[in-house]
């Protein structure tokens, strides 16, 4: 099941799995992680029974454009269709709010999960809290 939260109804659980997956596993300062971005977005968390185990965000920017980030699932749960479904209802809620163009920040592992949505890799690979990302784009 996924729900669609605020982030002062997100926060803890966002919180506790965006720790486990980018500060303790990957390695992110916890400093970096939180941003003024949370306030605004929009928060998909996936949950297995009452556990949540998923999460990631979608931002409205300028010129019908959303950004999705954050998406993170807890290790044992990875490989299960878990960010398909996140990723599926954010894009869903961007074409429900207008929003006709989607941009994301993928780690280069993650490139061909979001090519398989459609998303097409632009621009020059870059550093991101010293992990190697790219950008990629998706026009809906």
């Amino acid at each position: 099941m996924i729900l669609i939260k605020s982030w002062r109804d997100a926060e803890q659980e966002a919180f506790s799995i965006r720790k486990n997956v980018f500060i303790q596993e990957q390695g992110v300062p916890e400093e970096m992680e939180l941003d003024e971005h949370d306030l605004t977005a929009q928060h998909a968390l996936a949950y297995m029974g009452s556990q949540c185990i998923g999460t990631a965000r979608l931002l409205t920017l300028p010129g019908n454009t959303g950004r999705i980030g954050r998406m993170a699932i807890l290790r044992d749960y990875r490989r299960q269709g878990i960010g398909r479904q996140l990723l599926g209802t954010l894009l869903e809620l961007s074409k429900s709010q207008g929003i006709t163009q989607i941009e994301l920040h993928a780690q280069l592992a993650a490139i061909p999960f979001y090519e398989q949505f459609g998303f097409m890799a632009q621009g020059e690979i870059y550093e991101e809290a010293g992990i190697a990302h790219r950008d990629m784009i998706l026009s809906i």
